[in-house]
This record gives structure tokens, sequence and C-alpha cells, in this order.
């Protein structure tokens, strides 16, 4: 079972500890560097352009390819997803050509995860189509499937087209993850046909139950090397309750998932990361020696 973490810091909604929104760069890179020695497989950051004031789902946003793309150079291991990418706002050559030159300064940690949107404001605001995003988004991810990772690209479908275009730098991936988010049915359908996983909202933001999840999936013929996240419910408290850690890893594998997207009880920045040290030691992940300074 592979560990992510739901970044702090980068996104602000809800009940937050105050030390979030007063932290800056130098926080934000020791939760990463953390992360990346402690043998955690991702860290999250989400994508929105702007928002109206007061939305419950919060009002800062840090740009992922801008925060993966400094991270990047302050770590070594931990790979890097932008959950979600709202894809209808994007020509699939962008996403290419930008996250394919994440993918190639990172040495090949990047992992793509998308939503075709819900929020109309910044629909109409980006001037992008709001009514057909579905199916756009399903004609984006053929596209950005035929443009990552190869130099010379060529597509041609109902919302895009293109021939014998150059993306140069691009994704040193052969074939970089493509994950869908979305609780529906309709989402883990267009994740089996046309991702390499499937990341569900969590409960709290009405996402599927584990025993849903499980259901779900059993009405699948998955691919082989498939993802599924799982998103616990509630915070894990791994210092407190070390007992939890093996719970959520066993309802994660009964859910049928491959990786589990962690948030942590924290109320400051350094019981964030003993949180992260007391998860990753009884989860067994693979913890490199600690060389202070």
């Amino acid at each position: 079972m592979k560990v992510g973490i739901s970044s702090p810091i980068l996104a602000l909604a809800g009940k937050r500890p105050a030390w979030e929104a007063e932290a800056g760069t130098a926080e934000i890179v020791q939760v990463a560097r953390t992360a990346d020695r402690l043998g955690f497989e991702f860290m999250t950051c989400p994508d929105h352009v702007a928002v109206p004031p007061g939305l419950p789902r919060g009002e800062r946003f840090y740009d992922p390819l801008a925060t993966f793309s400094f991270l990047a150079g302050q770590t070594r291991r931990l790979r890097f997803l932008p959950y979600v990418l709202v894809l209808p706002f994007y020509h699939p050559l962008e996403i290419a050509k930008r996250y394919g030159t994440l993918d190639s300064l990172s040495g090949g940690r990047l992992i793509l995860a998308f939503g075709v949107g819900n929020l109309k404001e910044e629909f109409d605001m980006l001037g992008a189509p709001f009514e057909d995003r579905g199916p756009r988004a399903d004609d984006a991810l053929k596209a950005l499937r035929a443009a990552l990772s190869d130099r010379v690209v060529s597509y041609d479908g109902p919302y895009y087209s293109f021939e014998n275009m150059v993306i140069d730098p691009r994704a040193v991936q052969q074939r970089v993850p493509l994950w869908i988010g979305g609780h529906s049915e309709r989402a883990l359908r267009r994740a089996v046909t046309l991702g390499d996983g499937w990341s569900p909202a969590p409960q709290s933001f009405r996402g599927p139950t584990p025993e849903l999840m499980r259901q779900m999936l059993d009405q699948h013929d998955l691919p082989d090397g498939f993802d599924v996240v799982f998103t616990p419910g509630g915070l894990v408290d791994a210092l407190t309750e070390p007992d939890r850690v093996a719970e959520v890893i066993g309802t994660a594998k009964e859910a049928g998932a491959t990786q589990i997207n962690l948030a942590v009880k924290h109320q400051s920045l350094p019981q964030y990361l003993d949180q992260l040290q007391a998860f990753a030691e009884v989860a067994g992940l693979d913890i490199e020696p600690h060389h202070p300074g």
C-alpha cells in the first residue's frame, strides 16, 4: 500500500489550524522534504484560478505547476499530484508541455489527476464552456494521452485536433499516470476506460463509503496496474492512536485501494511532522536516515 499526503498549507478550507494560514515557503519546503525522507509516495496541490469570496471549499489555492516546479529541486523521491486539475480549463497540449516539462525536470515524478469541474462561476470567468464539459474532458484525455511522452504528436477528435506538433521538452515517463477524480459511476467509467486510476472524493465531500467503493470497483474489469486512491474518513492521529494506522490501511485494502491520501491531526508544524513520522514508522514506509542540516 502506497501512502501520499494531502498537503497542508497549499489550500485553506474549513477549520484549518491557524499555523497553516501564516505558513509560507519555508514551511512548505519542510513538509515536502520530510514527506520525501519518510517514504511517502506523493503530495497534493489543488487547482483553482480564482474563486468567489466566501467559497465553502476555501479561498487559498496554490498553483500546482509553480509549487511543484519549485519543490522538485527540494526533493528526491516524492511524486507530485495536482489534485485535481480541472481539465476543461486547459488545452491538452498546454498540459502536455507544461506538466511534461515538470516531469522532465523532476526526473519522472509526475502524476496527473483530473476532474471535469463544477464551479460555474470559474468557468464563466475563464470563458470555458460549462455544459459540455463531460464529453470535452473525455476528448481531452484521449488527446493528452496521445501528446504526453512523445516528441512529435498528432490527434484528431471532436473537440481537439493537432497534427505533427513538436513538444520539447516533454514527459520522461513512458506513461504518465492519469488519475480521474469524482465519486460517481460516470467518473469511475471514465477512469477505467481513459485513465490509469480512480481517485474519488472522501466521504466528507459526498464520496463513497469504503463498502460502496468496493461494490463499484467490483462492477468493472480493472486494467493491470490500475490505481485506486482511498482518503480516510477523519484525521488520522498516529501519535496517540498508532492502531489507527493499521485500521486505515486495512480499510483501504478492503475498499480495493492501492494508494492512500493521508490527512493527519495537528495544530502546529512540529506536530504535523511528528504525525508523518509516526505514521511512516508504523506503516513500514521506506524511511531514509535523518541528517540534520
